[in-house]
């Protein structure tokens, strides 16, 4: 069985007899590992209860466009952000139409333009109207950009008619968006993430560090198992747990993570620099706890290895993948970065405000490459990750078929 682990699966229910399946699609994805929200709309309602799919995915269903009670009123846009893919089943004639031509009129179609993850439909209606022009017309639309169609399944419909148009079993939906995820764009590949602060001593108790989670890091991680690599992640100090199937190296200080880094760019194909490593640490570190005495006291620091300029310059080198945090001119010292350090992608995020960035669980990010760039909208930091992911292996792709 195909998993759904750490995935966000926002479920849109539409209104056919086939509603009454969401209830066993919740359990499967459930099953699967998946996180499921659902929404409903108001015909869905007609078929079966919100207590019903509220009960079965442990959260509150959504079925008002205008939601008082959600962040600012615009629980669109938190559903938008928090979906890692947008599975709408059944799918009437009727909401693939709109889709297809991209109205806004009710949560679910609203959600459906303001989300960046992917959307998979599970068509459900009289077999003629399956078959109708117009239908086939969307459904072409749809896919055209981007959307995945799992059925409809042959069979006898409610209304008598014998042909295409039932939705198809829920445990292949569910096996079907679990496949969305199970790239396998890194087989084969080995990948070392870098990932949290690291504490600089200044005595036994005392330390210099800065706010990183090891959000982004560990997401990143666990999008490159999902991708198929053997994935390695050199932590600083966080609270978050081991990403599943990645091997995971503790540490404290920039010197250690260096001399980690190092050790293993033999067995490395992409290196990923997530971690805010100190800039500097103190010059001498006292033995005994520093006492309070005068009024100010002066620390001499020195600068530590700039780890991923190293790894950029190893011969032979990994694809290089740096990070630039800033709270000022974010693309200009991201782009300086980029040529300086000679890597060969960088990502560029503000970290100015509390909403996205350190410790928050959301991001939003500029990827950079030697002659290109793309933007990534705000979402999560998991959604984020798979992102970037996916940019990665196509630049590995392309420098693969150009024999770099």
């Amino acid at each position: 069985m195909a998993h759904l682990f750490n995935r966000n699966v926002l479920l849109g229910v539409s209104g056919g007899i086939a509603a009454y399946k969401s209830a066993e699609l919740v359990r499967q994805l459930a099953e699967r590992g998946a996180t499921v929200r659902v929404i409903m709309t108001h015909g869905a309602q007609e078929f079966i209860t919100p207590l019903t799919l509220q009960a079965l995915s442990g959260n509150p269903v959504h079925t008002e466009l205008l939601d008082a009670s959600a962040e600012l009123g615009m629980g669109h846009i938190e559903l938008a952000r928090w979906a890692d893919v947008l599975l709408v089943a059944p799918a009437t004639a009727d909401l693939l139409a709109r889709l297809s031509s991209g109205r806004a009129d009710d949560l679910l179609t609203t959600v459906a333009l303001a989300t960046p993850a992917p959307l998979v439909v599970a068509p459900a209606m009289n077999q003629q109207m399956w078959h109708d022009a117009a239908t086939v017309a969307n459904v072409a639309t749809l896919r055209s950009r981007g959307a995945s169609v799992v059925g409809p399944a042959q069979g006898a419909q409610a209304c008598g008619d014998v042909g295409p148009g039932r939705m198809e079993e829920p445990a292949i939906i569910a096996d079907a968006t679990a496949a969305l995820f199970s790239s396998g764009k890194l087989s084969g590949k080995r990948v070392v993430v870098t990932a949290g602060p690291t504490r600089e001593a200044l005595d036994p108790v005392r330390y210099l560090s800065n706010h990183s989670s090891g959000k982004m890091g560990y997401a990143l991680a666990r999008a490159a198992v999902e991708a198929g690599a053997q994935t390695t992640i050199i932590s600083g100090p966080v609270a978050l747990p081991t990403p599943d199937h990645a091997t995971r190296i503790d540490i404290e200080s920039a010197q250690q993570m260096f001399e980690q880094c190092m050790a293993h760019l033999a067995h490395c194909d992409v290196f990923i620099a997530c971690a805010a490593v100190a800039d500097y640490r103190p010059d001498t570190v006292a033995l005994q706890k520093i006492k309070k005495s005068a009024d100010t006291l002066t620390l001499k620091l020195v600068r530590n290895p700039d780890i991923v300029a190293a790894v950029a310059a190893h011969d032979p080198r990994p694809y290089t993948v740096g990070f630039a945090a800033e709270t000022s001119e974010v693309l200009t010292y991201a782009r300086d970065k980029l040529r300086r350090k000679g890597l060969d992608m960088i990502v560029a995020n503000d970290v100015s405000g509390s909403e996205i960035g350190f410790n928050s669980e959301e991001n939003a990010a500029t990827v950079l490459w030697p002659g290109g760039e793309t933007e990534l909208a705000r979402a999560t930091k998991n959604n984020i990750a798979r992102q970037i992911i996916q940019l990665l292996a196509e630049r590995l792709d392309q420098a693969s078929s150009r024999g770099d």
